[in-house]
């Protein structure tokens, strides 16, 4: 007997923002008889009985169906989106998981999203974006759990491991801004809002006469912000925008040479326990390597530089036309008084650009010497 149960919640797009809505006093049939003003026949009722048997046992079922996979995430719609992306994926690799409620999506919480009114780096760094999420993963609350790779930390908390990265979505940031068509149209004096020390070192390096402050909250409150009056641009990566359908905000898109990414910008990382087989089986099928070599080569570049968000560092490793993998690397003041940047090129596999990542991370360190990194351990 199929499952006639309806819950518009579990089948709504993450970006809208309630169910479907039911008009008063309308009624949703699942195989019941029409209504009728003349007394049913015996027939007639005992087939309207079976029917309501069998609905109560669906029912009774629903409520006792576990799901295959509970995928934690935060609640913020580009989280939301990231999370419904990696289900279609599940579904689209593994038939089995398209039976309805084999997948839950369970939002938690995290010490970034509740507190807004700081820096990152004044209330712990990026893995507050993480940590609640891990905890549950380590307590079984979840199955696996769906992160953006630039805020997952250098190192995994012990038992969980991380197999999975999808496919990179475009690493650039974008310019939004009502009054400029660039970084460079702005006039001096202009407040440019962002939550990113490296954002904010690379803007002030290249326009010193600009105005940066501290601009934290989800893409749609950013927008709001600026549309107030706030500031008069703001940066954002251009992969949430696209993943939430919003790139119509878009006034510019800044080459990488213009504005390094992030670590890991634009990829999405998928972990579980490391005794869980089956979820680590589900999860390295939706696998995509080129990725996952470069976020690795751009994160041993971070590890070696002990770089936490009180210091600016961008890195993007990528494949050539010749099928290198290229480098790049920077480390700056926070005032964007100083930066320092690094190449690398050399074969696209897993050893050798941890090694490539790990050479740029070391050359940049004994170049700036140990004052330069004074400004982080305050």
């Amino acid at each position: 007997m199929a499952n006639l149960t309806l819950n518009p919640a579990t089948i709504r797009h993450p970006l809208l923002s309630s169910p479907p809505k039911m008009l008063k006093g309308s009624i949703l049939t699942l195989g019941f008889p029409p209504l009728s003003l003349k007394p049913p026949s015996l027939s007639q009722s005992r087939k309207a009985s079976v029917t309501r048997a069998a609905v109560a046992v669906d029912q009774e079922e629903a409520k006792t169906r576990v799901s295959l996979i509970k995928i934690g995430t935060r609640g913020s719609p580009l989280a939301l989106a990231q999370a419904y992306e990696t289900r279609e994926k599940l579904v689209a690799a593994h038939p089995e998981l398209a039976e309805g409620g084999a997948i839950e999506i369970i939002i938690i919480k995290t010490t970034g999203d509740k507190i807004l009114d700081q820096p990152l780096a004044d209330i712990g760094g990026k893995g507050l974006f993480t940590k609640e999420i891990d905890e549950a993963l380590l307590d079984s609350r979840i199955d696996i759990a769906v992160h953006s790779m630039k805020d997952v930390p250098t190192y995994f908390p012990d038992n969980m491991i991380l197999p999975c990265n999808l496919p990179r979505e475009d690493v650039r940031d974008a310019f939004i801004s009502l009054t400029a068509a660039s970084l460079a149209e702005l006039p001096a004096g202009s407040v440019v809002g962002s939550a990113s020390l490296r954002r904010q070192s690379q803007i002030l390096y290249r326009y010193p006469s600009l105005k940066v402050i501290n601009f934290r909250g989800n893409v749609q409150t950013r927008l709001r912000k600026l549309s107030e009056g706030d500031v008069q641009a703001t940066l954002l990566a251009l992969a949430g925008l696209k993943r939430l359908n919003m790139t119509e905000n878009v006034t510019a898109i800044l080459s990488v040479e213009e504005m390094l990414p992030a670590i890991a910008q634009g990829a999405i990382g998928i972990a579980c326990r490391n005794d869980d087989d089956t979820m680590a089986n589900y999860i390295a099928s939706l696998n995509h390597e080129e990725t996952r070599l470069a976020v690795a080569c751009e994160r041993a570049f971070l590890t070696t530089l002990e770089g936490s968000c009180r210091t600016p560092i961008a890195g993007y490793a990528h494949r050539d036309k010749d099928g290198y993998c290229v480098f790049r690397g920077l480390v700056a003041s926070p005032d964007g008084t100083r930066v320092l940047e690094t190449t690398r090129r050399g074969p696209y596999s897993y050893d050798d650009m941890i090694v490539m990542g790990e050479d740029a991370g070391n050359e940049l360190k004994s170049r700036a010497g140990s004052d330069f990194f004074s400004w982080s351990r305050h």
